[in-house]
C-alpha cells in the first residue's frame, strides 16, 4: 500500500520540460537590468538627482581647494625665510662670489708680485745699514732691483714646467751650451725638502734630458753634493735657501752660469705660511741674496721669477 501511494503522488506531479522557461530565473534578470541601468549612467536619471550630484561635486572641489590653500599659508608662516630666498635667487650667487673674493684677500692667497720682493729687500737692507749710511746713498732706489730684473710671475694656475717653458722658451739651446761644472743655469729655491722633491717631479715635461740636482739640508751631506756638482754638468738645481747659501759661501756652487732664479713664492704649507713668512727660512733666503745673487741681478745677468 505504501509503495502504491508513493507512486501515485509522483505520477500526480506536473511534468516539467527542461527546455521550457518557468520564470525561476527572475532574480538574475533583475540584476541584469540593474547593471544595464548603471551602464546607461546619468542619461536615465531624473534632473533632480543630476543637479544634486553636481552640487556635491562642487562642494568637494571647494573643500579640496580650501585645504590646499590652508596648507600653503601654514607653510609660508612657518618658513618665511624660504620664500625670501626663492624671490631673490639672482642675489644669492653674487653674495657668495663676494664672500669668496673677501676670503682670498683676507687669506693672502693672491699671487706674488715683484713689489712684494722689493719691499722685503728694502726692509732688510735698511735694517743692515745705519741711518747715516742710508742718508749717504743718493737714492733709496739703489737698494732695490730694477723692474727689468724680474720675469713674469705665476698666476697660481700654471704648473712649474709650463712656467719654465714660458720664461725660458730657448731652453734646448741653453741646455746644449752649458758645459761648466759646479754651476747651474736654473736655480729653484723652495722652503723644504719635501717641496723640493715635489718640484723635481714637476720638471719632467721641461727638463728634456737636463740633469737636475736636489740641494737639501739634513738629508744629504755637503761633501756629497759638492762631489756631484764637480763630477757632472748640472743644469737645474732645486733646494732650500740654507743649503744653497752654504754652497755659494763655500765657493762650491758658482753663479757664473746662472741665468734664471725661480722663487717658490706662492706655495704655502699646512699652516698657510709662505717661504718668506717663516723667520728661519726668510733669514737664510736673505743671506743667500746677499751672497752675490743681488749683485748679478743688478748686472742683469740673472732674471728672477716668482712661481
Amino acid at each position: 500500500m505504501g509503495n502504491n501511494q508513493g507512486n501515485n503522488l509522483v505520477n500526480d506531479l506536473p511534468f516539467r520540460d527542461e527546455n521550457e522557461d518557468y520564470g525561476d530565473d527572475k532574480p538574475e534578470t533583475d540584476s541584469e537590468n540593474s547593471e544595464a541601468e548603471k551602464e546607461t549612467g546619468d542619461e536615465n536619471w531624473p534632473e533632480e538627482k543630476i543637479l544634486a550630484r553636481s552640487a556635491k561635486r562642487k562642494k568637494r572641489k571647494e573643500a579640496m581647494e580650501k585645504t590646499v590653500k590652508a596648507k600653503k599659508s601654514s607653510q609660508q608662516k612657518l618658513a618665511p625665510q624660504k620664500k625670501e630666498e626663492g624671490e631673490c635667487k639672482d642675489c644669492k650667487p653674487q653674495r657668495r662670489r663676494g664672500k669668496e673674493k673677501k676670503k682670498t684677500v683676507q687669506g693672502g692667497l693672491q699671487p706674488g708680485r715683484p713689489v712684494d720682493l722689493q719691499e722685503l729687500l728694502s726692509r732688510h737692507l735698511q735694517d743692515q745699514r745705519s741711518v747715516l749710511e742710508v742718508q749717504q746713498l743718493e737714492q733709496l732706489e739703489q737698494l732695490q732691483l730694477q723692474d727689468s730684473c724680474f720675469l713674469s710671475s705665476n698666476d697660481l694656475t700654471t704648473s712649474l714646467s709650463s712656467y719654465l717653458q714660458r720664461i725660458c722658451p730657448r731652453w734646448a739651446k741653453i741646455q746644449k751650451q752649458h758645459r761648466e761644472q759646479s754651476s747651474v743655469v736654473v736655480l729653484i729655491v723652495c722652503s723644504s725638502a719635501l717641496r723640493a722633491v715635489e718640484l723635481t717631479k714637476q720638471l719632467t715635461a721641461f727638463r728634456a734630458g737636463a740633469r737636475v740636482l736636489k740641494l737639501l739640508e739634513k738629508h744629504t751631506k755637503v761633501e756629497q753634493q759638492v762631489k756631484l756638482l764637480q763630477k757632472d754638468v748640472v743644469h737645474i738645481g732645486v733646494g732650500t735657501p740654507g743649503r744653497i747659501g752654504a754652497l755659494v759661501h763655500a765657493d762650491e756652487l758658482s753663479l757664473r752660469a746662472l741665468k734664471f732664479l725661480v722663487l717658490d713664492w706662492n706655495w704655502r704649507d699646512h699652516k698657510l705660511q709662505r717661504m718668506v713668512d717663516i723667520p728661519e727660512i726668510r733669514l737664510d733666503f736673505l743671506k743667500l741674496l746677499d751672497a752675490g745673487i743681488l749683485a748679478v741681478c743688478r748686472e742683469e745677468r740673472v732674471k728672477i721669477g716668482l712661481f
